[in-house]
């Protein structure tokens, strides 16, 4: 049986290979004025930025850069909106990682809107935004949160008091996600790292879910195939274009599913980490993904009603293990586990310790995580468990 279940809007999408040579046609849809958000960067060197910047010259744009250092915290978006919002862009530009499309999707969100973003946050503000914004265009530059396709911009504020939450509405969906793989070459090693993690981990957390159903189901796996064939092809060589054509499709696809299906734990200890250290999202993520499978399977074992669950993780375990073989449903479960742990150790993912966590916040940290998606309910002293695992 079917169960009920609800899909939200998608952006038109624009894939393949050098895509990026059809922006300036893309944004005279909308007309001149464009604000272009960017990473620190992650485009404005490339040749295809200064193909466009010559092609913006050309045909009369006026155009207006804010390039964003890292995630975007409430202070940047709000300095930002109010410089625009008496004489507003006909269109918004987010060009480079999650950061800086997160950053671009909030400034678009509030521009027509009077207020500071952090009224407008879950968990920390008490206003509901109406929806309006300025025409937005979303052009990723690295494989990982697959912002592009989602309908809210993470916002940061790091320290004691900080936090990490979402703006978020249906309508902050990009109207245009114009994804060219051809822009991730330049890519780092250790951003191809951390950015796939990311993606990885939102593809299992979505499968996963609670709230997953059929739609999500499919869409993640076949994003998981991509991640098992491209993954590690992106992290030794860079260069490869086709594996960088496929981990672009998987973080894509990754957004789409998150947006429908939520995410778990992992993504859980990424927002409370994030509220108050600035280490980068894709890190946290890659680095608890193995230790929270691991402790998940554990209590999922404890439960005699898990079957949904354990079924997605055999599966899981079929498309990632070279030779399952023989092997029982939870020998291969066992084996995925182990593949995990092996992945983080071939990316080079640090430990929470050598991220530069406090051992002294692990416990702040465990209970201001949620796990609301996930597919067991975690106490306390589990989340505890699975950061003192990765306190290295």
């Amino acid at each position: 049986m079917i169960k009920p279940f609800q899909f939200t809007r998608l952006p038109l999408i624009i894939f393949g290979n050098g895509k990026v040579s059809e922006l300036p046609g893309l944004i005279k849809r909308y007309g001149k004025r464009a604000l272009l958000v960017t990473g620190k960067t992650s485009f404005e060197k490339t040749s295809a930025a200064i193909r466009f910047f010559e092609t913006a010259k050309t045909e009369g744009f006026d155009l207006n850069v804010l390039s964003i250092k890292g995630e975007p915290s409430d202070r940047i978006i709000d300095e930002a909106s109010s410089v625009y919002r008496n004489d507003p862009p006909d269109i918004v530009v987010a060009i480079g990682g999650g950061s800086a499309i997160d950053a671009g999707k909030a400034i678009s969100a509030m521009i027509p809107v009077q207020g500071k973003i952090k009224d407008f946050l879950e968990g920390v503000g008490h206003k509901d935004h109406p929806g309006n914004k300025i025409p937005l265009i979303a052009v990723p530059t690295t494989s990982g949160t697959g912002s592009e396709a989602t309908k809210n911009a993470v916002i940061s504020r790091v320290g004691k008091e900080g936090f990490k939450k979402s703006l978020r509405h249906d309508n902050f969906v990009p109207d245009i996600a114009l994804v060219d793989p051809e822009l991730t070459l330049s890519c780092p090693q250790s951003f191809t790292a951390a950015s796939g993690m990311d993606c990885f981990t939102q593809l299992i957390e979505a499968y996963l879910s609670l709230k997953s159903n059929e739609y999500t189901d499919a869409l993640a796996f076949e994003g998981l195939k991509a991640v098992k064939s491209y993954l590690i092809r992106t992290y030794r060589d860079g260069k490869d274009i086709e594996a960088r054509s496929g981990m672009s499709f998987a973080a894509l696809t990754s957004g789409i599913c998150l947006t429908n299906a939520g995410l778990g734990v992992v993504h859980g200890f990424a927002s409370s980490v994030g509220g108050l250290y600035d280490i980068p999202h894709g890190i946290v993520c890659g680095t608890l993904m193995a230790v929270s499978n691991e402790l998940t399977v554990r209590r999922l074992r404890e439960i005699p009603v898990s079957v949904t669950a354990m079924k997605k993780y055999v599966l899981l375990a079929k498309l990632f293990l070279d030779d399952p073989g023989g092997l029982n449903g939870d020998q291969m479960i066992d084996g995925f586990i182990e593949y995990l742990h092996n992945l983080t150790e071939e990316l080079q993912l640090p430990g929470l310790k050598t991220a530069g966590i406090s051992e002294n916040d692990l416990l702040e940290i465990a209970a201001a995580t949620e796990c609301k998606n996930n597919p067991v309910k975690l106490t306390t002293s589990d989340l505890s468990e699975i950061l003192q695992k990765r306190y290295i």
